[in-house]
């Protein structure tokens, strides 16, 4: 063999070899995926009713029975990985996992770094308190310290630094002078107030999350109307290449979804016969 066709040959190899390794690791992604039979969901275990690990350590909620409605729809099986809400919204996930479906607001701002299908369901913003504050309106919380989950758009409001599609309609102004602390999740702000913590008078969340704390025999309490409305949807990593075709088909599924009644009957499952799957 001369040396021209061999390197020649070696060329083609190396080519394919590289190929192989881009198709691998962030080529096709869809195809990665059904070729695997399993797709990568990052979740939080504490966050009921949306996700959260039953005494079975399985996981339950809204948005677990979803992703594994969308896994079965691509034909593959659904895989939890439980991650920081701050990394699923910063992006650049190194494909420790393959889609949120974890109740993540679609901003702007985050689309700089995430791929969005359309909503999957809606929630209010919903401000809270303790039982023995005596606060009973929004303007109440002026000048208070209030408490959210970190990286949250419940953060970004208390900050003034909100921004919604126009499609998610009005934002309540937040109160005059209002602080906010963090804590990894939403759901841990009631337990610190469980646990006896009193460094914050106010706490918001979605407004399910705050209702289940009330049913849970946390001393919570819901003030006021919700501040604004959240359009919630599936998320990815828009660094990935050539990730097109899964985001695509995931958006087909949830339109299906929203057409054949799943969403609904899901939704009216795990919020009490209430149907957040429209605006």
């Amino acid at each position: 063999m001369s040396l021209v066709r061999r390197g020649a040959l070696l060329l083609i190899g190396l080519m394919v070899f590289m190929t192989a390794c881009q198709g691998g690791s962030s080529g096709d992604q869809l195809a990665r995926i059904k070729s695997a039979g399993k797709i990568i969901v990052s979740t939080d275990p504490n966050y009921p009713p949306q996700s959260s690990l039953n005494k079975s350590n399985q996981y339950e909620g809204f948005d677990i029975d979803v992703a594994n409605e969308i896994a079965k729809r691509l034909g593959v099986k659904a895989e939890f990985l439980a991650t920081d809400f701050s990394a699923v919204t910063a992006g650049s996930w190194a494909g420790r996992w393959d889609m949120s479906v974890g109740s993540v607001t679609i901003t702007p701002e985050r689309s700089d770094a995430l791929d969005f299908t359309k909503p999957y369901y809606y929630t209010p913003a919903q401000m809270a308190t303790t039982t023995d504050t005596g606060i009973t309106t929004l303007d109440g919380f002026a000048g208070k310290t209030v408490c959210v989950g970190a990286d949250t758009t419940y953060l970004q409001w208390l900050d003034g630094d909100l921004k919604l599609p126009a499609s998610a309609g009005d934002v309540t102004p937040a109160p005059q002078g209002v602080k906010a602390i963090t804590l990894p999740t939403d759901i841990n702000c009631a337990e610190a107030w469980r646990d006896g913590r009193k460094d914050a008078e106010g706490w918001l969340s979605a407004s399910e999350t705050v209702q289940g704390a009330v049913k849970q025999g946390l001393p919570v309490v819901a003030v006021g109307d919700p501040i604004f409305f959240e359009p919630l949807g599936v998320a990815f990593d828009k660094g990935v290449k050539d990730n097109d075709s899964l985001v695509k088909q995931v958006d087909d599924i949830i339109a299906k979804m929203h057409e054949d009644g799943t969403l609904k009957q899901l939704s009216e499952k795990w919020y009490e016969g209430r149907d957040l799957t429209t605006q």
